[in-house]
């Protein structure tokens, strides 16, 4: 079965880190580009960040310098990694993987990301 889960989203207070993970199942996930996208409340889905079959990674602006993406082949999983996380972080984070032959992507059903005090 062809599906990515989300895990170790939760409430974090301003300023700390976080690391959320995507595993994949059912697809070679060495031919797929990952990518994170988040959803705030009220607000459309915005990319977060991606990452190539080759490593190449895309942050962009709003949360470059405090994000990070990496994935590990061996484990089938694709890592975001979040720090001096701010309120206006606070989203639905979903993870994406395209196929690098025919662009066909799969969504996850998504982690929520809270940053509170």
């Amino acid at each position: 079965q062809v599906q990515l889960v989300e895990s170790g989203g939760g409430l974090v207070q301003p300023g700390g880190s976080l690391r959320i993970s995507c595993a994949a199942s059912g697809i070679i996930f060495r031919d797929f580009h990952m990518g994170w996208y988040r959803q705030a409340p009220g607000k459309q889905r915005e990319l977060v960040a991606q990452i190539s079959t080759d490593y190449k990674t895309n942050i962009v602006d709003s949360v470059a310098g405090r994000f990070a993406i990496s994935r590990d082949n061996t484990k089938n999983t694709a890592y975001l990694h979040m720090n001096t996380l701010k309120v206006e972080d606070t989203a639905v984070y979903y993870c994406s993987a395209a196929d690098r032959f025919n662009g066909m992507r799969i969504w996850g059903k998504g982690t929520l990301v809270t940053v509170s005090s």
